[in-house]
């Protein structure tokens, strides 16, 4: 009894001491490198002054992230999407986004895109599902959608490979403020 108690014990310290150390930022990145995060802020401005739905952008961003395991980056969105307005509901089902009536077809399509850009794998993004973009999107925003992908995923591939501290993302009243001032 007593060795079973003891080997829980361990094997919780070693599941404890697993997690700290796979949420113990690495290196301070934007630190280290202000001029690659510079060229990705560039790349999230374009797509900010893209003409894009600020609640789509969220979505996306969203969306890869669940995908990519991106803590960080779910924290940040979530809340930049709340303090704009978004409902609790949508949020919670957006990784089950298929499976509710919450999204418009745009959105659906958007999320769709995504999903495709975020796991290009060997096969890219098939035919079938570049027709149905066209359908609700113009080949410009088709695009601007794109690049809003990419620009996610290389930001959730920074936060994960370097452990950004999670839940330590504060929303800005600038942030908010320029985000309400702009099409949502």
């Amino acid at each position: 009894m007593m060795t079973e108690t003891m080997e829980r014990t361990e094997r919780t310290a070693t599941m404890d001491s697993a997690t700290a150390s796979s949420t113990t930022p690495r290196l301070d990145y934007a630190a280290l490198a202000p001029d690659a995060l510079r060229v990705l802020r560039g790349v999230e401005q374009y797509v900010k002054q893209s003409g894009l739905e600020r609640s789509l952008l969220h979505l996306v961003k969203l969306r890869a992230s669940y995908m990519n395991g991106c803590a960080y980056c779910v924290d940040m969105h979530t809340k930049e999407a709340r303090a704009v307005g978004e409902s609790e509901q949508r949020l919670y089902a957006l990784p089950v986004w298929r499976e509710t009536p919450f999204f418009t077809p745009r959105e659906r399509m958007a999320l769709a895109w995504t999903e495709a850009v975020t796991a290009i794998g060997d096969h890219g993004v098939g035919d079938e599902l570049h027709a149905a973009a066209l359908e609700q999107f113009t080949e410009l925003e088709l695009v601007n959608l794109t690049m809003a992908v990419i620009a996610i995923n290389s930001w959730n591939r920074m936060a994960t490979t370097f452990r950004a501290k999670v839940g330590s993302y504060v929303v800005s009243h600038s942030t908010t403020t320029e985000v309400l001032r702009t099409k949502y």
